[in-house]
């Protein structure tokens, strides 16, 4: 992996983590502003609890991609520091692991033993951090990154259905939140699949059935009461 490539793994890092806390913002604030709003007439009460859920989905989101985040940040770490260890205790290991890699890409035996000579002796770690695990010395994940673009995108997407609640006329207040709904879980859904390779119409179709889904579930629930 090369230091551009190493950059921009870390960038779609930090938008995956947007991406998703903004799915859980949106669903876990219209569940339950349908759960609460079947319950209950008043605004007030509807209101409180789609700002207090925005708040602690924002946090829950922020504190759990720190923590994932930091795991694998963590282990890139530790991997760096064992082929450091190897390099000097086991240097003819770790030439052998770098000509396995090139000559695994279809050079001769006698290209790849020349390749992993030379590179052994200018920039062993730098060439078994790539050749072994596609990894660039010095460029790890970032937990805080991934925190706070999760925070702030779980904050934007939870803010969506609420504003709809709020700014339509009484009448139309949960159709503008199902409607808005839609389109925002169908946008997340579009950026996943791009990001991930996928298949954008499906991932739309998909996000959008489980929103419905939410919506139905906690209406129901929120019936029930």
């Amino acid at each position: 992996m090369t230091k551009k490539a190493s950059i921009m793994s870390e960038k779609l890092n930090t938008i995956r983590a947007g991406v998703l806390g903004s799915n859980d913002g949106i669903l876990t604030v219209v569940g339950v502003l349908f759960s609460v709003g079947a319950a209950t007439t008043n605004q007030f009460t509807i209101l409180l609890a789609g700002l207090a859920d925005l708040l602690a989905c924002a946090l829950s989101m922020a504190s759990g991609e720190y923590a994932s985040v930091s795991s694998q940040s963590d282990a890139q770490k530790v991997v760096v520091v064992d082929e450091k260890r190897r390099i000097k205790s086991q240097p003819e290991q770790v030439q052998q692991d770098i000509y396995q890699f090139y000559y695994d890409q279809g050079l001769t035996e006698i290209t790849a033993h020349k390749i992993a000579r030379e590179l052994m002796h200018k920039i062993p770690l730098e060439t078994i951090l790539k050749v072994k695990y596609d990894m660039t010395l010095g460029h790890y994940v970032s937990p805080w990154s991934a925190a706070f673009s999760s925070l702030i995108c779980a904050s934007l997407g939870g803010m969506l259905p609420l504003a709809a609640m709020y700014l339509a006329p009484l009448k139309w207040q949960f159709l503008a939140t199902i409607g808005a709904t839609i389109i925002a879980v169908a946008l997340t859904g579009f950026l996943s699949a791009k990001l991930g390779q996928g298949l954008p119409k499906r991932a739309i179709i998909r996000n959008i059935i489980i929103g419905l889904i939410t919506i139905a579930i906690h209406y129901g629930i929120g019936m029930l009461f």
